[in-house]
């Protein structure tokens, strides 16, 4: 078995409510990670990226978790056919680093590039395209997958689609991802050309998604959620394109495909719970809102600054205190949208404080047994965890299940389990999927035991 620290490792999700005690393994080969999956004992192991799911997707109570990043590098390049194959602890900065330069960019990307190649697949990430694009899961021509009885197995969503969209937004919990290809996105340049709007209330953000996010590769709006009144769900929606090599250098670019980043100091450890809270986050909103242009066309952003721009912060998570937050995110069919102003209404009239709430189109669904979306509208919040929150939400994911909608399983730490089979009307038959490619259950987390996925 490969070397596991010699002092039990306590772990947490990006929101750091809910942390648990386990053994992290660093696994280097196929090999080391196969007689890790082998010797477990009776609490399991589950594989883990760079921790960035919210809730405790990643965490192992009393067993092993195998640390992701110890398996990482890329594999092959294919640059006539768009394509990379590589480790499952590649993260996606890694993949823009070397592969936006040579005019290839991920094919989806959520709000942040520290995510890895095996969390993308486990959670089915998405992100500002998937009205256009789908889910990160459409792009992958195959896997190799570790599963429970320490084979190895490839998987393509042709030859093998129960094991691969059972693995697809699986949540980690059919076998550990060893390697993805993944058909990447041709791009020109590494700039975007970015549409700026500034809407008075939820209803005219929603208007004008519906009315032109079909003329965008990109779309997202962030939300004021405080607002009240009649400028309840302000927001400033903004929606772009990669430009061309020559837009970027009409514009006096010189290298059109520079991926380049900067990060600014990680917040001290020692933030109190309380800093962010509703006057400090009503500051902000306000002149987050104010700050954007009324409307704004054609302007040029990097990478960095339209698709993850709290990457510059370094462990941003820490501005919330020791006491933590949630994210709740939540998706709808098109029919559903009075759940999403309904949403809104009743945490901004509650004065639920959140300085990161976001509101995204979604198109179809994929094939995944697990994976979120579906098409409609998708709601996130961050908010910071206060007393009375939880009943709120409580009541919220009944009027999202009414819907027809569900919660996002790799943002979640407390949707209660018997609404999870309502959410996700597949859940059996992942089950059963599950069960081949695990039969002696020693693939576990501490999110399966909560919801009683297994």
């Amino acid at each position: 078995m490969p070397p596991v620290s010699d002092a039990t490792r306590l772990l947490s999700g990006w929101g750091r409510t809910a942390p648990s005690a386990a053994h992290l393994v660093e696994a280097h080969t196929d090999a080391e990670a196969a007689d890790a999956v082998a010797s477990v004992g009776s609490r399991g192991l589950v594989a883990r990226g760079l921790g960035r799911g919210y809730g405790d997707c990643a965490q192992n109570a009393g067993g092993v978790v195998l640390d992701g990043p110890a398996n990482s590098g890329i594999v092959d390049i294919d640059l006539p056919g768009a394509r990379v194959t590589a480790r499952a602890g590649t993260s996606l900065h890694e993949l823009m680093e070397r592969l936006v330069p040579l005019g290839l960019f991920v094919p989806v990307t959520p709000g942040t590039r520290m995510v890895t190649v095996g969390g993308a697949i486990a959670a089915d990430i998405h992100g500002k395209n998937h009205h256009r694009a789908g889910s990160f899961c459409n792009h992958v021509e195959s896997m190799r997958l570790l599963d429970g009885n320490g084979d190895i197995r490839t998987l393509t969503p042709t030859e093998h689609p129960e094991e691969f969209w059972a693995t697809a937004g699986g949540m980690g919990l059919t076998g550990v991802v060893l390697e993805a290809t993944i058909r990447m996105k041709p791009i020109t340049s590494s700039r975007l050309r970015v549409d700026t709007d500034r809407a008075d209330d939820l209803d005219a953000v929603m208007a004008l998604m519906v009315e032109g996010d079909d003329r965008y590769d990109y779309s997202v709006a962030w939300i004021d959620l405080l607002a009240r009144g009649a400028s309840m769900g302000r927001s400033v929606l903004d929606r772009g394109s990669f430009a061309t090599e020559e837009e970027v250098t009409a514009e006096g670019i010189r290298q059109p495909l520079e991926f380049a980043t900067s990060q600014l100091p990680s917040p001290p450890d020692i933030v109190p719970s309380g800093l962010l809270n509703r006057a400090t986050i009503m500051a902000f909103n306000e002149l987050w809102f104010r700050k954007a242009p009324a409307s704004r066309r054609d302007a040029l952003m990097s990478i960095e600054a339209f698709f993850h721009p709290l990457d510059m912060i370094a462990e941003w998570n820490r501005i919330y205190g020791k006491r933590g937050f949630l994210q709740w995110q939540c998706v709808v069919p098109d029919e559903g949208h009075e759940v999403i102003r309904n949403a809104v209404g009743r945490l901004s009239g509650a004065g639920i404080s959140s300085f990161l709430a976001v509101l995204k189109r979604m198109g179809d669904r994929n094939g995944g047994h697990l994976s979120f979306p579906i098409r409609g509208w998708t709601l996130a919040l961050d908010m910071p965890v206060t007393p009375g929150l939880g009943p709120l939400l409580d009541e919220l994911d009944e009027a999202v299940v009414d819907a027809g909608g569900r919660i996002y399983l790799a943002k979640d730490s407390r949707v209660r389990p018997e609404l999870i089979p309502l959410m996700y009307p597949r859940l059996e038959q992942w089950r059963e999927v599950r069960s081949k490619l695990d039969p002696a259950g020693r693939i576990h987390s501490d999110l399966a035991r909560r919801l009683s996925l297994s």
